[in-house]
């Protein structure tokens, strides 16, 4: 019972987080023309927390890796993160805008914290055998999030204002902060060489951790890159999701157009948005209840084919192909995340695991800015364009995965952590 308590408060934690973290984006795009009166101010913002979250992960995950009480430290890089928020709201038209923006870039630095340094935490929670669907659950609280928050942000700028917007977006992420003070500890390791205790000494606190490591930071940030390039599934995984993101990102600038071209308005692109979570969403819940879940290395190479696909399909420019490629994208989206969650589980070094999350949510986060950032110009030079150019980013992101080949690939699927 403890168990699924336990994955409950963490899922709860993590839904909360996320969907307030994915509401802080629209409502701060709203809330910063509105406070200062520039058009420009909202996107300046959120490319300063985007910019900051790509070089934020790696760091954070080393403090995470290396803290006695990590979920602790989860806590309180979830409350900065809050108080950030906080500041740019309060700041917006009455301190200078550069400030604001600065402030903004701070608070981006913690970011992570709410995608890969909270799912780093899973199997301190979730036991062996039940890794793979708390994986799967795991990666539907993102889904859900992007479903839920930033409708809710329209809803709520819309009736009370954007500053409101932000507010709520504010205590969202703050009711998350429970859960991850909770959060259980590692359990202890004797560090190599160590003697085995004498017989009948006492046996170490549950819960108790091993010392810090004797080496500096900047050795752990190389230990963690390291650990990602040379694991060979680690390295396939996160080249191939990385890659993808750049394709996901120059998806996602190309909805609002389509939705203007193909029914009439702009706001529909927000519908699109909508329709891609909630297919995500359902997606991950079969996923979580197959009995006999597919090796995530299969699922995320199918994941990136079916992305390859969707991109295409939208850029016919007919109705029913553009909501076939919709559905498409996040029956593709949704998969691909749960199966990259379950590699990084499976092949992460225990010492370097909030490492291997950060830096690879970091990674994601650049790529998926990028995709975005190049696609903009491009979608209003030609919006067919821009989505084959997506499309050719997923068939590069296959062709990485192809071209490397892990020789040691697990047999089990969805084999818990340490598994070979």
């Amino acid at each position: 019972m403890m168990r699924r308590y336990a994955l409950g408060c963490y899922l709860g934690g993590a839904a909360a987080a996320r969907a307030g973290d994915e509401m802080s984006g629209p409502a701060l795009l709203l809330a910063g023309p509105a406070l200062t009166g520039s058009p420009s101010s909202g996107s300046s913002l959120l490319a300063g927390i985007m910019a900051a979250a790509a070089v934020g992960g790696p760091l954070f995950g080393v403090l995470l890796d290396r803290s006695a009480r990590p979920g602790r430290l989860l806590a309180v890089a979830l409350a900065l993160y809050v108080a950030g928020l906080a500041a740019i709201l309060l700041g917006l038209g009455r301190v200078p805008f550069t400030l604001t923006v600065l402030l903004a870039v701070g608070a981006g630095l913690l970011g992570p914290a709410l995608s890969g340094g909270w799912t780093s935490q899973l199997p301190r929670v979730a036991p062996p055998p039940g890794l793979p669907r708390a994986t799967a659950l795991d990666a539907m609280t993102f889904s859900l999030a992007a479903l839920v928050g930033p409708a809710l942000a329209g809803a709520v700028a819309g009736t009370a204002g954007a500053p409101a917007a932000v507010a709520v977006s504010i205590a969202l992420i703050g009711l998350a902060l429970p859960a991850a003070w909770t959060l259980p500890a590692p359990a202890r390791s004797a560090p190599p060489g160590a003697s085995a205790p004498p017989p009948g000494a006492s046996a170490p606190p549950p819960g108790a951790s091993a010392p810090p490591p004797g080496t500096s930071v900047v050795a752990d940030l190389t230990a963690g890159l390291r650990a990602i390039v040379r694991n060979r599934s680690l390295a396939r995984a996160t080249a191939t999701s990385v890659v993808s993101c750049v394709g996901q990102g120059a998806l996602l600038t190309c909805w609002p157009p389509l939705g203007a071209a193909v029914f009439g308005g702009a706001d529909r692109g927000a519908l699109l948005l909508s329709a891609t979570a909630a297919s995500a969403l359902v997606a991950g819940a079969v996923l979580s209840r197959h009995p006999r879940p597919p090796r995530p290395d299969t699922v995320l190479l199918g994941g990136t084919l079916l992305l390859v696909l969707a991109p295409l399909l939208a850029a016919t420019g007919h109705p029913a192909a553009l909501i076939a490629a919709v559905l498409l994208t996040g029956a593709a989206e949704g998969p691909q995340l749960t199966a990259l969650f379950a590699i990084r589980h499976r092949e992460a070094p225990e010492r370097l695991r909030g490492q291997v999350f950060t830096t690879g949510a970091s990674l994601k986060i650049t790529g998926f800015a990028l995709g975005a950032a190049l696609a903009g110009p491009l979608a209003t030079w030609s919006l067919p364009g821009a989505l084959v150019v997506a499309g050719g980013c997923e068939a590069f992101a296959v062709l990485v995965f192809v071209c490397l080949p892990d020789p040691a690939e697990a047999v089990a699927p969805f084999s818990p952590p340490g598994a070979v």
